[in-house]
């Protein structure tokens, strides 16, 4: 798969996308900053939400919840409201766009109705499906006309919901890409419990066709480094430019130093993880031999002296002609050709047949 000028593949760099979200608190200034910010962190995509509070959430639905559920409880305004604060006007685009390219960094976004996932169409190179719209199909079908490339975060979702949503996808042969994901945002340890990685395996195996990736709420990049060595290529984590504001994605987001950490770790990651052929690399040429045991001889020897095992010790160096010790029995009752000391290294060349 290619997004923008990234190609996306099992044997290339790992695809950063810096999930914005509402971290700009309704700042444009803000909201430039983090692109910048990120950017120079080393992210590949400053990825934001076009959404007004109209399109996303019902006022009086979450009014009658009667109280706020999970990370919404700690939210000093409605939900509505907060949603409202978070909203990114569409006027904005361009110049979010303009500043991604001055920043030489994807800009991406992911649009939250019919609308504007028209409006942010010639702006973007590939579209976001949030995992609160897994079970959207209409507008899965809709970003999926599109023609360009699709990334589905899979949090709070059965395989049975997955499965629907990719069927989707496939009918009209987007390249995707398909993120495991855990959607609590409360920042806590224990939720390393519940992201449950190995589901990576299992979208390997289900959807062949899939890019994987994750999209990730924990604290710190503990769970990117085991994604990308499942074969992740993908990975999303949200970033701010100061973990103590009080927005609602600031306290799990990434900050500058935390995003350029991660990177440089997963980029070792990526160096160290090679292929599925098992050889002698070649930086072990010299250990291979300075490593392993050779069959040498515990005293000096005549030449046509039958060998016993009594005669033979197996100790470092192991120089590339000697005779392996896993071979000791087929030496056993041969005789010298020539007279050897003791601690000499035998070769085959030195043994009669």
């Amino acid at each position: 798969m290619k997004i923008g000028n990234k190609k996306i593949a099992i044997d290339k760099p790992t695809l950063f996308i810096a999930d914005i979200a509402a971290n700009h608190d309704g700042n444009i200034n803000k909201a430039i900053d983090l692109i910048h910010s990120c950017a120079a962190a080393g992210a590949d995509v400053a990825k934001f939400q076009h959404f007004s509070a109209e399109t996303i959430v019902s006022d009086k639905g979450f009014k009658d919840l009667k109280k706020k559920k999970s990370h919404q409880s700690k939210w000093s305004k409605s939900v509505f409201q907060t949603y409202k604060d978070a909203s990114l006007p569409f006027g904005w685009t361009k110049i979010l766009k303009k500043e991604c390219d001055k920043a030489k960094i994807l800009f991406s976004t992911s649009p939250y109705s019919f609308e504007l996932v028209d409006l942010v169409d010639k702006h973007i190179s590939f579209y976001k499906i949030g995992s609160g719209d897994i079970t959207w199909h209409e507008i899965i079908e809709k970003i999926s006309k599109k023609k360009k490339p699709l990334v589905l975060a899979t949090g709070a979702s059965s395989l049975k919901d997955v499965e629907l949503a990719i069927k989707k996808i496939e009918k009209y042969k987007r390249e995707y890409v398909l993120m495991q994901c855990n959607t609590n945002y409360t920042n806590q340890k224990i939720n390393f419990e519940h992201i449950n990685l190995n589901v990576l395996k299992i979208y390997k195996k289900k959807f062949p066709k899939a890019i994987l990736g994750l999209s990730d709420h924990t604290p710190g990049h503990a769970t990117v480094l085991g994604a990308i060595t499942l074969g992740a290529r993908v990975i999303e984590k949200h970033y701010t430019l100061n973990n103590h504001l009080s927005g609602p994605d600031h306290a799990f987001s990434m900050n500058a130093q935390t995003w350029k950490e991660m990177i440089y770790n997963a980029r070792e990651l990526e160096q160290s993880l090679g292929n599925e052929i098992k050889i002698v690399e070649k930086n072990e040429t010299d250990t291979v031999i300075l490593q392993r045991r050779s069959i040498r001889l515990i005293k000096n020897i005549k030449k046509n002296t039958e060998l016993k095992r009594t005669d033979l010790t197996c100790l470092r160096p192991c120089p590339k002609d000697a005779i392996q010790p896993y071979e000791i029995k087929s030496i056993i009752g041969k005789k010298l050709k020539i007279d050897l000391s003791k601690h000499d290294y035998l070769k085959w060349n030195q043994i009669k047949k």
